[in-house]
């Protein structure tokens, strides 16, 4: 699936791709990370109710922390719109009582940037379902290596790369996929004029 717009059609012709940012474009992607800061309570909670059932098991819902960083690039298709939604999310979420504390907002910064420089590497003009998966991915190698070193750095080597596959499906699912579908819910709705589409 390919997504085109005007401005990736404008980059087909060698034309940069449109990186202002409009007064639209830092409202709608602050609502998107707040309205996913808020949703991670009830990851929090859920997290917290699964991992002592699937210690494992429980890291293929880590792609539910990733949707802001995919999801307003997305949508708004701006430098710097995941690491600023995510960053939205992770101070709400913080706010609201993680059960992580302020560290949180270090985990949804590598999350943020790490999307944020896959976005960047196409400069911007590149939104296939291919592109959003790599994103989502880069997200969870991020926090993967975050949560090594600062929560599992005593978890045998196996169990890290077990715990990393587990978050790359999720990325994928979770934060890739659901991104895609959830932009093209809010744009079947309406709610997205004057957005790429």
């Amino acid at each position: 699936m390919t997504t085109t717009t005007a401005g990736s059609a404008g980059a087909a012709r060698g034309f940069a791709a449109d990186t202002r940012w409009r007064t639209r474009d830092i409202i709608v992607t602050a609502i998107i990370g707040v309205a996913f800061g808020v949703a991670f309570v009830a990851l929090n909670a859920a997290w917290s109710i699964l991992s002592g059932a699937a210690p494992l098991g429980v890291f293929l819902i880590y792609g539910g922390w990733l949707v802001p960083a995919v999801l307003a690039p997305i949508i708004v298709r701006k430098p710097g719109a995941a690491l600023y939604a995510e960053l939205v999310a992770a101070g709400v979420s913080t706010l609201l009582g993680s059960p992580w504390g302020p560290d949180v907002l270090l985990s949804g910064f590598v999350q943020g940037a790490a999307a944020e420089l896959v976005f960047a590497f196409t400069l911007y003009r590149a939104w296939s379902l291919p592109v959003i998966a790599i994103a989502a991915v880069a997200s969870a190698a991020a926090a993967w290596i975050h949560d090594w070193a600062v929560w599992y750095p005593d978890y045998a080597v196996d169990v890290q790369v077990a715990r990393g596959i587990a978050m790359a499906i999720s990325a994928v699912v979770i934060a890739g996929f659901g991104s895609v579908a959830l932009a093209r819910s809010l744009r079947r709705a309406g709610v997205l004029e004057g957005f790429p589409g």
